[in-house]
């Protein structure tokens, strides 16, 4: 009777830690910035700017959100930034005007009124990219790239280009509330930072819990297995898109509130962020991977980058290039740990074949 040894192939432990630090990497750059900016800008960790960062963070977080999901089936979503300008300003035009046809007569709204305007809004646009790419096979850079300048171009022509200015709402008509959805807050907590758990929680429960999140999964996995073993890949589609698009308006409508005004360009370059965040995150561009909880950190990350420069005085222009910088590493290092785990299961098929 003979025995055989196995030894672990050489560099296994290695490959494994390395694997283990690629895939907490996100949380490793949150600890870094973290730390790098406590020591190099004075009260950075002090209570008031932890809530105005947080603040700051839950705008590019709900985008993120959206924005996750929208990769993790294979796609890209550049009309976010351009959604959130539109539905600042369909906003401020409720709060303001209200609905008036030039007929002697208007139709007012409360407060909960325009917010589910405002939510609609975004979306029907989210809707409008999904059928562009569902229904006339629009590659879903192009689609949303339209979009983008068809609602930038909405967002200047309500108002001609200007602000609208005072949105403190009325008492008559039920609204003078608005305001308190960007700045309202509940047990010393804003308001702002409390819908951004509720939306993170939903999500997070219609991906790992639900059939509707392992489709999307599928979708970005394997489009065409997908679609054979009986996924509605379509359907799945117009969902992500639309969820986009209702992450956007809230934002818009968070900022409007915040601001008490709406601007056109309200969001210019927002896309960016969400997009730097859901893949600093660790959603993989090429789909099929990516998770709610490592996205949200992803826009800590951003956020607190962002922050941190402006109170260390970095120009702005310095920081439109660490922020690239950002995107350019998350993606190398993504396409480092598909490689990585590549190898890794080659190797196990290999062991398990012996």
């Amino acid at each position: 009777m003979s025995t055989t040894q196995t030894t672990a192939p050489a560099g296994s432990a290695q490959t494994n830690w390395l694997l283990l630090l690629l895939r907490l990497r996100t949380f490793v750059a949150l600890i870094l910035v973290l730390v790098f900016f406590s020591l190099a800008a004075p009260n950075f960790l002090s209570m008031g700017n932890a809530v105005i960062v947080s603040k700051h963070v839950a705008l590019n977080a709900f985008l993120a959100i959206g924005m996750t999901f929208v990769i993790i089936t294979g796609g890209i979503d550049l009309s976010v930034g351009s959604i959130v300008g539109l539905c600042a300003m369909v906003a401020g035009w409720l709060v303001l005007y209200g609905i008036n046809p030039g007929l002697g007569w208007s139709v007012q709204f409360n407060t909960f009124e325009i917010a589910l305007i405002v939510m609609g809004v975004g979306i029907f646009v989210g809707l409008i990219n999904g059928l562009l790419i569902t229904r006339l096979n629009v590659a879903p850079f192009i689609a949303t790239l339209g979009t983008l300048y068809v609602a930038r171009g909405a967002a200047l022509l309500s108002s001609e280009g200007r602000t609208f200015p005072n949105l403190g709402g009325s008492a008559e008509y039920g609204s003078a509330s608005f305001p308190l959805i960007g700045t309202g807050s509940f047990l010393g907590v804003p308001l702002p930072i409390l819908i951004l758990v509720g939306v993170a929680l939903a999500a997070s429960y219609i991906a790992y819990r639900t059939p509707l999140g392992r489709h999307i999964y599928a979708v970005g996995g394997n489009e065409r297995g997908a679609a054979l073993s009986g996924v509605k890949v379509n359907r799945v589609k117009l969902f992500v898109y639309m969820f986009s698009g209702f992450c956007a308006a809230l934002v818009g409508l968070i900022i409007a509130s915040q601001l008490q005004a709406a601007h056109p360009a309200t969001g210019e370059t927002f896309e960016l962020n969400a997009i730097a965040a859901a893949v600093l995150g660790g959603t993989s561009m090429s789909g099929g991977r990516g998770r709610v909880g490592g996205t949200i950190i992803g826009a800590f990350v951003i956020g607190i980058l962002s922050d941190g420069l402006v109170m260390m005085g970095v120009s702005s222009f310095w920081q439109t290039v660490i922020k690239g910088v950002v995107i350019i590493a998350a993606v190398v290092i993504d396409q480092a740990q598909s490689r990585l785990q590549a190898r890794v299961a080659l190797a196990q098929e290999a062991a398990a074949g012996k």
